[in-house]
């Protein structure tokens, strides 16, 4: 929960807002890196197309895996965020390398990242302080 705040109410409400919008990333994120785990056929033959080998999925599975972990947790959570950012950059460009249409698959990848900083910026008090401070 939300600490040292003037406003409790209000502070919570981000928080929770914050959690809601982090729940959302971390579900995406779990079934996405499990499903590469698991080598669905839909997954592998998306990949493919992308033009990735078959070797290489289960290894980014782990590290959205890896991403999610660090992001859930309130002391790595800006970590993740930072390397979920990096992940889902490489997802976006490799969509843009192949011409995918632009909605529906490669903003996909922004709009993820939007939700994770946009969570992240909601439950973490310090990152807001950091962020208004510089502002």
């Amino acid at each position: 929960m939300p600490t040292n705040s003037q406003n409790g109410s209000s502070s919570t409400t981000l928080w929770w807002a914050g959690w809601t919008m982090s729940a959302i990333v971390l579900l995406f994120l779990l079934l996405d890196g499990v499903s590469k785990l698991m080598l669905l056929a839909p997954v592998v033959e998306a990949t493919t197309k992308i033009g990735y080998p078959v070797d290489v999925i289960r290894p980014i599975g782990i590290i959205g895996l890896v991403c999610a972990v660090l992001y859930a947790i309130p002391r790595t959570a800006l970590l993740g965020a930072i390397l979920l950012t990096a992940l889902l950059g490489g997802a976006v460009a490799s969509k843009v390398r192949i011409e995918e249409a632009l909605f529906s698959q490669i903003l996909f990848g922004v709009y993820v990242g939007v939700l994770a900083w946009g969570g992240l910026y909601l439950r973490d008090n310090r990152l807001r302080t950091l962020l208004l401070a510089r502002a």
